[in-house]
């Protein structure tokens, strides 16, 4: 029988659980020890402090520039003849190839010369009529004369005699005037080429009745050495062009002797060179513009009238010229800017006016100095009075982005457009 137990005991005795959860506590105490470690030692360090951004550099030398304009240009033939009937009549032929080469004298249309022949001995025939007619008129002043000096005769008769000679010989002029008419309207009857050129379409077809002027027209032959080539100056171009030469930013060469190039549709360059040879003095009141001229030899052919091409034209200079690189250059939201590094290595924002591209580099016109030095690649990385790394070569961003020799992309505007800070 068990004995039993006082309840002071109870309150001082520990429950079975009590005791476990009291055995279990220290290893508790170790497990959470052991996490917070564990958890300490896979903290992510902090990030490391950026280095200073790469860049390249360019110092900035001005120099007198060669520059070309250039333009939408056309083609004209230095001759364009309007092959026209000179005469009434039918049509026999077309004797030539159309669109062919054809030389001077070569004959082109046939006309039927039937009614020119008889025209031409009907003229022939008053000829000797009126041959006739002065042969008697000679005969009778040579017997009137010797009697109107003996008085045999009266002074009238004299008269009389040496006005029908003298109407004779005019009417014989008349005649050899008529048929020097007919034997041209004859020669008219064929059409030949006065000049070496290009021909065209036949306007009218064999057998058609042709008029001479206006509805006689029956080709056209475009010569095609010389070739000119016609381009188009604006007032504002004009005008700039002016200004800049006023300023000293620009200069014309000597007597406005401009060499000018031609670019074809396909991008190739015509071998050749031309020289302006006549500048509108008035711009067209319908366009607004000057129209320029230069002319350039074509023996083989290769322009053709009508064709549209650009012309270079070459020959003028930008005195003292501050060029920079395109990519240097950066669009802010209210104007272009570069970052200009001064003598501690540290760029400073320099907002800058830019005038036409040359190349892949662009004119600055305003904020840069010589001597002074650009930030050439890397430009997006610099911060403000950032301590700079000057590298001899494009850092490895900028190159993958620059790009490849010979493709399109060197000579379009930049894209990237940074605000100004």
């Amino acid at each position: 029988m068990k004995q039993a137990t006082p309840d002071f005991f109870l309150h001082r005795l520990p429950s079975r659980d009590s005791r476990r959860q009291r055995a279990r506590a220290p290893a508790r105490l170790l497990i959470y020890a052991t996490l917070a470690l564990c958890a300490a030692c896979h903290k992510p360090a902090p990030p490391p402090q950026a280095g200073a951004a790469e860049v390249t550099v360019m110092q900035v030398e001005p120099h007198d520039t060669p520059v070309e304009f250039e333009f939408t240009a056309q083609t004209q033939s230095s001759r364009e003849v309007e092959i026209r009937a000179r005469v009434d009549g039918f049509l026999d032929k077309r004797v030539y190839t159309e669109g062919q080469l054809v030389h001077a004298g070569q004959t082109l249309f046939l006309m039927d010369p039937k009614p020119f022949e008889a025209a031409l001995q009907t003229a022939k025939g008053q000829l000797a009529q009126q041959e006739a007619r002065l042969y008697v008129t000679k005969a009778n002043l040579a017997r009137v004369i010797p009697l109107a000096a003996q008085n045999a005769l009266s002074k009238k008769d004299l008269d009389d005699a040496t006005g029908n000679e003298k109407s004779a010989e005019a009417a014989v002029i008349a005649a050899k005037g008529q048929v020097q008419t007919a034997e041209l309207n004859l020669s008219y009857t064929t059409i030949k080429s006065p000049l070496n050129g290009l021909s065209s379409f036949a306007r009218q077809q064999d057998g058609s009745y042709v008029t001479a002027g206006q509805a006689g027209l029956l080709t056209y032959v475009y010569q095609l050495d010389p070739m000119w080539v016609n381009f188009s100056i604006s007032e504002n171009e004009l005008l700039r062009y002016r200004d800049e030469i006023t300023k000293g930013a620009l200069r014309f060469p000597a007597d406005n002797d401009f060499i000018v190039t031609v670019l074809l549709a396909d991008g190739s360059q015509f071998p050749d060179q031309g020289h302006i040879n006549f500048t509108n003095p008035a711009f067209s009141t319908e366009t607004g513009t000057f129209l320029v001229r230069a002319s350039f030899a074509n023996a083989q052919g290769t322009l053709r009238p009508g064709q549209f091409v650009r012309a270079r034209v070459a020959g003028a200079v930008r005195p003292n010229a501050i060029l920079v690189p395109q990519r240097a250059v950066l669009q802010g939201s209210k104007s272009h800017f570069v970052w200009v590094v001064d003598n501690d290595s540290k760029a400073h924002q320099r907002v800058v006016e830019v005038g036409e591209w040359h190349g892949d580099d662009w004119f600055i016109t305003q904020g840069l100095k010589a001597g002074e030095r650009v930030v050439v690649d890397g430009a997006l990385r610099v911060t403000a009075d950032t301590p700079l790394k000057i590298v001899a070569s494009p850092p490895p961003a900028a190159a993958a982005d620059a790009p490849e020799e010979g493709s399109t992309g060197s000579k379009a505007r930049p894209s990237s457009t940074v605000a100004a800070k």
